[in-house]
């Protein structure tokens, strides 16, 4: 079963169960698939349509600060929600002990010494990570912690 179908699938019982806020999700979800199949002129490999979501999931973590910035807790909270909807679809994430030690061999294998070679180690590592689940900010954390960049 293609990515594709799987979202089909559970938009469809979605519907039969009357769960608005997942059918709500669901077709978002679809959406947002469906408008980058357009964009490229052709399907989207599985590969392709994780990438979609995890942008879907970046979005709606900047949303929820925001929304907690601004004293709007239900806002927030919804936008939480969905984010744990969407996460069913992707691989698990990638834990804080495995990036750490991925920063600290990329920050050996590139002879990093200092914050201005934070890119540069960003890079590296976030390469080693591409197809997986992971926060882009707690990679640059701990690369900023590592490098001494405060």
């Amino acid at each position: 079963m293609t990515f594709l179908e799987r979202i089909n699938e559970d938009l469809k019982n979605a519907m039969k169960n009357k769960e608005a806020d997942r059918l709500s999700t669901l077709r978002m979800v679809k959406t947002a698939i469906k408008n980058r199949e357009i964009e490229k002129m052709a399907p989207l490999e599985d590969a392709e349509a994780m990438k979609v979501l995890q942008t879907l999931v970046k979005q709606r973590r900047d949303s929820a600060e925001q929304y907690r910035q601004a004293g709007r807790n239900e806002l927030a909270e919804r936008e939480m929600a969905e984010i744990t909807l969407i996460e069913e679809y992707l691989p698990a994430a990638v834990d804080e002990a495995t990036i750490a030690r991925l920063v600290d061999e990329t920050i050996a294998e590139v002879g990093a010494t200092s914050a201005k070679e934070m890119g540069l180690v960003m890079k590296g590592v976030m390469a080693r990570l591409a197809g997986q689940t992971v926060d882009g900010k707690i990679v640059n954390q701990l690369v900023r912690s590592r490098l001494g960049g405060s």
